[in-house]
């Protein structure tokens, strides 16, 4: 699986409606319901918005 380094924009919130932190993410990709997958690590991951991502200088693109 490709993953892709990416930053949440401030205020952004998870599915259920909570604050995310602002740190860097590994992109995993979109469900089908539209929500993309982000993980800090392997316990950490979130789904949010993909329009509160911002791709960091390591990633080339967000597919």
């Amino acid at each position: 699986m490709v993953t892709h380094n990416v930053k949440v924009k401030p205020e952004t919130r998870n599915h259920k409606g909570f604050f995310v932190q602002e740190a860097s993410y590994k992109f995993m990709g979109i469900d089908q319901s539209g929500w993309a997958l982000i993980c800090i690590d392997d316990a950490t991951c979130h789904y949010v918005d993909p329009d509160n991502l911002r791709i960091t200088k390591e990633a080339n693109e967000l597919v």
